[in-house]
């Protein structure tokens, strides 16, 4: 398993998952969206679901359903702030191209 979370992002997840007060931990997938395919989703997990895997990184756990894995190999995830902009950015090894306003990426 290749997923890495930088310190910055490592940070972030445990500062929201203790401002929320519960949560087992972070749900990394993808969804079908945008001009070129496929968009990352971020949820707090509460319950772990059939097929999820489960990893820790930095201390915070990663939920990993079955189908998004394959795609998400290799990836970082980031936390940045641009001027008065913040949010985690991806770098993803499988990506081929990505969409002009960058919500989505075809691999």
């Amino acid at each position: 398993m290749a997923i890495t979370l930088t310190e910055a992002a490592a940070e972030r997840v445990k500062s929201y998952l203790a401002n929320r007060g519960k949560g087992l931990g972070l749900r990394l997938g993808l969804k079908t969206s945008g001009c070129s395919g496929l968009a990352y989703v971020l949820e707090f997990v509460d319950e772990l679901e059939p097929g999820d895997e489960v990893f820790n990184e930095q201390g915070v756990n990663l939920i990993i359903d079955a189908k998004s894995l394959v795609y998400l190999e290799g990836l970082e995830v980031d936390f940045v702030k641009e001027g008065l902009n913040e949010g985690f950015k991806f770098e993803n090894p499988n990506s081929t191209g990505e969409c002009g306003c960058g919500e989505s990426f075809t691999v």
